[in-house]
């Protein structure tokens, strides 16, 4: 009876123990991420499925705008940021995360699907943001006006992109009188307006039907262009992480797993180039830059196309 009791005893204690150990496992296995909308569409959403399917645990995704990833994540709400930009200069506090890049991707002009504008150059684009030019007849379109649809943060990650590339601050003021939370809000509102102009990530717009991608001198954005790096605005999409999070070793952990193989995998599958395999996209990333400021003369910037 005494050794029956004792066995009993063991057993419970066993069951306990390994019940504890079970929750310990799964709370250190719960991850959380939030950031930008592209990216989450793009990579967060389809990293999460291929991780649980993995035996890596689960990934709650929860997709807004990039400063509410990033200021989340540096209070410890969540464990990963998703941005499509590195740490802003202006903002000191981003430095205390780590930034890692995993996919590469193209920023995308984006219209109604039928705007007889199919291209625009630099300067054009360049003329658009600051309000110079403001009818799509002056870009071989109708006589209507051009509806600018922005962020309303300049510091998102899309938007800092491309401004940053056009005026070598990724803060510049533009003339967008029309401003939303996020890209989804913003490509549901272009899919609506024949009017309309946006920006948009290659990944995410070659899903959506009812928009359309321009090309930029002359450069369609797709997979092609994307991966021989001839496409002028091409990104790396980041995520981000703290390193006093208490999940650290799970956050690591998810880290090399959308760093290995199976991520790479779920990266080429989205249309993107995983960073690893970009060496020369990385590279020439300078080069990209010099080319489009050498056809943003300071003359062609401060004339006003009429």
């Amino acid at each position: 009876m005494l050794l029956r009791h004792r066995l009993i005893v063991i057993g419970l204690a066993t069951l306990c123990s390994a019940l504890v150990f079970r929750a310990a496992d799964a709370r250190a296995a719960m991850l959380r991420w939030r950031g930008d909308y592209t990216t989450a569409h793009s990579l967060a959403d389809a990293l999460a499925v291929a991780w649980a399917r993995h035996g890596g645990g689960r990934l709650d995704v929860d997709s807004f705008n990039t400063i509410s990833g990033i200021d989340e994540t540096l209070s410890g709400k969540v464990n990963i940021a998703g941005s499509a930009r590195p740490p802003a200069p202006s903002e000191p506090g981003e430095s205390g995360l780590v930034f890692t890049p995993l996919a590469w991707d193209s920023l995308v002009l984006i219209t109604r699907r039928g705007n007889p504008v199919h291209n625009i150059s630099l300067e054009q684009l360049y003329q658009v943001y600051m309000g110079y030019i403001t009818n799509w007849s002056q870009l071989g379109g109708p006589d209507r006006p051009i509806n600018l649809y922005s962020i309303a943060s300049p510091l998102d990650g899309l938007e800092f992109d491309l401004r940053k590339f056009l005026y070598g601050r990724g803060d510049q003021e533009i003339a967008a009188p029309r401003l939303y939370l996020n890209t989804q809000q913003l490509q549901a509102a272009v899919r609506l307006d024949p009017d309309a102009l946006g920006l948009s990530a290659y990944s995410d717009v070659d899903q959506i039907r009812g928009l359309q991608m321009l090309s930029v001198e002359g450069v369609r954005p797709d997979r092609a262009t994307l991966a021989d790096g001839s496409y002028p605005f091409i990104v790396p999409l980041y995520f981000a992480t703290n390193p006093s999070d208490p999940d650290g070793v799970e956050v690591r952990k998810f880290m090399r797993f959308a760093e290995g193989p199976a991520g790479q995998a779920v990266i080429r599958a989205r249309g993107m180039v995983p960073y690893g395999e970009g060496g020369a996209l990385a590279a020439g990333a300078r080069s990209r830059a010099q080319w489009i400021e050498a056809r943003l003369t300071s003359e062609q910037r401060a004339t006003p196309s009429r």
